[in-house]
């Protein structure tokens, strides 16, 4: 089975079944299938590509090998190259807190269109990223809430239980899998 999900803007379980196998490729913010645009696959929605006897799928019309461990970098290299993706270097430069040489509005404009979410919540999102990540790496509560940019413990506290259904507290002492935890930076 292969399904494309977009950006999900609130705290979520996802069930696997315990014997299930998985493999997941998630694409660095700003990169975006052209025919099939984040907000369209926003909170949830998703899409089953269609799958053939000989375990590939179809996707933008073309047929492509299910993707594995060992050929994930090249099946996205593969992508872009057939121009199934694409990258918003718009989007890249308002991440990177660069993008001075376009309008706040243009900016805005390019961030929603390719991710699928308003600039305020990507940066929300990417301020908890960065708290997680600090608490993971056994930095303190106190420590993670100043350095990510909150105004105090209680503003953390908040946005990590919106945005991952947890406390800070709570993920120091239970540790809880969390998907994108694999890759914390957003550049990468």
């Amino acid at each position: 089975m292969v399904t494309l999900r977009g950006p999900v803007l609130r705290a979520s379980v996802m069930e696997c079944p315990p014997n299930g196998e998985w493999l997941a490729i998630r694409f660095r913010i700003g990169t975006y299938l052209p025919r099939l645009l984040p907000c369209e696959l926003a909170q949830h929605d998703h899409v089953e590509l269609p799958t053939l006897p000989d375990g590939r799928f179809w996707l933008s019309g073309l047929s492509w090998e299910m993707p594995t461990w060992d050929n994930a970098e090249d099946f996205v290299t593969r992508l872009a190259n057939a121009g199934v993706i694409a990258r918003s270097h718009a989007a890249d430069a308002a991440v990177a807190g660069d993008a001075q040489w376009m309008s706040k509005r243009s900016v805005e404009r390019h961030v929603a269109r390719s991710t699928g979410m308003a600039l305020g919540t990507l940066q929300q999102i990417l301020r908890v990223r960065r708290a997680v990540g600090m608490l993971v790496d056994g930095h303190s509560i106190l420590d993670a809430t100043f350095e990510a940019g909150y105004y105090d413990q209680a503003h953390l506290t908040r946005s990590m239980k919106h945005l991952i259904g947890i406390t800070p507290a709570e993920l120091v002492r239970q540790s809880p899998q969390l998907s994108y935890r694999s890759e914390c930076d957003p550049s990468s």
